[in-house]
């Protein structure tokens, strides 16, 4: 009887063995560097609402790339529609790779070396990377530029792309298959799970939760993958300093100027790319800017970079504004530093 227990008990233990194998098998390159998100939090139960249709005729990621890049896509027969918007490109306002170093916070001092060491422009909009990672848009202080436009935004990926195409881009409103191809393009950009900032410890956490944990376990997964990338772009609307001659009382760098001047003025101005003022590296346009930095006027970098300005009678093209996690206060600072520097004799005449 001694020994039929025994056997009986080895049996299990093979069984069992067998069991946890079939369950690492089922799991594996789960937490591969190139898994997505998206899948290891579907199979700790999380799913995304975010899944474009792609049964709509026309609908397909070649078109919504089309839409995001160039501002036009083509018909099902293949005919090219016209863009849609005269003014902008979503790439005018939006990256489409990653510009933070911590996915999990919102700095602009962080982000600013970040893009420059990438060569990406430094813009008002947040990176479509990662976009279908995240559940909430238009968030913080839209309400105050856009009012009740983004209560159905809010949690719905498709109303905030449409709000941005007709109220942001100033162009036409969008088809559903543009909609659904525009979402399509997005999942090609989501994260990885090498693009967060996991510890070995994490992993470890994560790979037991997905082969023996419970729900609770699972839940715990789940809420440490999300504690490392921002599901939302905090947005904090702040007004230009009191006194604009004395400014945000801050020292300015002009190495870091240039680089917001480049990568942020130029992105739009430089040869009138989505403005009809236009900006270059001449001394002129830095007197200019010079000049009315400490003015109460439209011209002011303080007010159109806090208040962006507004679509003009024939002009509909207009700047968004940099909230506080897009431009902080010190880089303005930064940026007059370097205007002030080149208008004094730094830049061509």
């Amino acid at each position: 009887m001694k020994y039929i227990t025994l056997s009986i008990l080895s049996a299990f233990t093979i069984i069992s063995l067998g069991l946890i194998g079939k369950k690492e098998a089922k799991y594996v390159g789960v937490l591969d560097e190139n898994q997505s998100v998206v899948s290891v939090l579907e199979l700790l139960g999380e799913q995304n609402p975010n899944k474009p249709n792609l049964s709509i005729p026309g609908a397909t990621v070649e078109n919504g790339k089309s839409i995001v890049l160039e501002g036009f896509s083509h018909t099902v027969n293949g005919s090219r529609l016209r863009k849609q918007s005269k003014h902008f490109v979503c790439t005018s306002c939006h990256n489409i790779k990653r510009e933070d170093p911590d996915l999990a916070i919102a700095d602009p001092d962080a982000r600013l070396p970040y893009v420059v060491e990438r060569n990406l422009p430094f813009l008002q909009g947040t990176t479509f990377a990662g976009i279908v990672n995240r559940t909430k848009f238009y968030n913080g202080d839209y309400y105050k530029k856009y009012g009740d436009l983004v209560n159905k935004t809010r949690n719905n990926i498709r109303e905030a792309i449409q709000l941005c195409a007709v109220a942001c881009s100033q162009g036409r409103e969008l088809d559903d298959w543009e909609i659904e191809s525009i979402l399509a393009y997005f999942w090609t950009l989501e994260w990885k799970m090498s693009d967060l900032d996991l510890s070995d410890e994490d992993y470890r956490t994560i790979k037991a939760a997905l082969e023996m944990g419970g729900q609770q376990e699972k839940r715990q997964a789940v809420t440490l993958i999300k504690s490392k990338y921002l599901d939302y772009s905090p947005a904090t609307f702040i007004a230009p300093p009191d006194n604009r001659r004395e400014g945000n009382k801050l020292k300015g760098e002009p190495s870091r100027g240039k680089q917001i001047y480049e990568l942020s003025c130029l992105h739009c101005h430089e040869d009138g790319r989505y403005s009809f003022f236009v900006l270059d590296n001449s001394g002129y346009s830095f007197r200019f800017l010079d000049k009315h930095f400490p003015r109460y006027t439209r011209y002011s970098p303080y007010q159109v970079i806090r208040w962006g300005t507004s679509p003009a009678t024939g002009k509909k093209a207009y700047m968004p504004h940099y909230t506080k996690e897009k431009m902080s206060r010190q880089q303005i600072e930064d940026l007059r530093a370097y205007v002030h520097e080149m208008a004094r004799g730094g830049a061509e005449q």
